[in-house]
């Protein structure tokens, strides 16, 4: 009876789809033989568990427009029968991810909508995901929402030079241009031009002396 027996076993399995939280992997079920042989195999998906700590992610959002935050995703496998139980806490005005600054919610829900998202909504929010029945925690992660200010979300910095600039510029740049031509016409233009004529003059001269005195002097 035993040789005769099948065992049906996991030979090959995929690593888990995500890397916190709970996830998917896909295992590869065959009918084994006592002599290694496989036959009848199917993949089939199973729940699976990646750490619990999922980190800080750095959210920015323009004021008076909607936001969610999801802390986890519709369809998202549980282990058996199981449920999730939701929990929110937030630290008002700061990007931490120390727990002793967080205070709690009122929302049990996967997810946190904002309509719309105002500046006083900045903060950093916690959500934990336990196993009702066990409580056991199975994800925790952080957002960091940075609400930016309308005023600063409406700037346009590509926007064409309006006439007057484009007239104000125009006479800067004439009046640099016309600096330049008062500075040829300048007397100390020609001053400088014969002081540096003079210089290279005197320096052939000298070259030519002390070369004429090394002749006489070898003769």
């Amino acid at each position: 009876k035993l040789r005769a027996s099948v065992a049906r076993i996991a030979v090959n399995t995929t690593p888990c789809s995500v890397t916190c939280g709970p996830g998917l992997k896909v295992e590869e079920i065959c009918e084994v033989t006592p002599a290694g042989e496989r036959r009848s195999c199917s993949l089939v998906s199973s729940y699976c568990l990646g750490s619990f700590l999922c980190g800080l992610r750095h959210l920015s959002a323009p004021a008076g427009r909607p936001l969610q935050l999801t802390c986890l995703a519709p369809g998202t496998p549980s282990p058996g029968n199981h449920s999730y139980r939701y929990t929110w806490r937030l630290a008002r005005g700061l990007i931490t991810t120390s727990d002793l600054l967080f205070q709690p919610l009122r929302n049990s829900s996967p997810a946190l909508s904002f309509s719309p998202a105002r500046e006083a909504h900045a903060g950093t929010y916690r959500c934990d995901v336990q196993l009702l029945g066990s409580f056991k925690l199975v994800k925790r992660i952080y957002f960091g929402l940075r609400v930016i200010p309308r005023d600063l979300v409406d700037l346009k910095f590509q926007e064409p030079l309006s006439w007057e600039q484009e007239l104000a510029e125009g006479s800067a740049g004439n009046g640099s241009r016309g600096g330049w031509e008062r500075f040829w016409e300048k007397e100390e233009f020609y001053e400088a031009v014969l002081g540096v004529g003079s210089g290279v003059l005197g320096s052939i001269l000298l070259s030519l002396l002390i070369c004429c005195l090394q002749r006489l002097w070898r003769r």
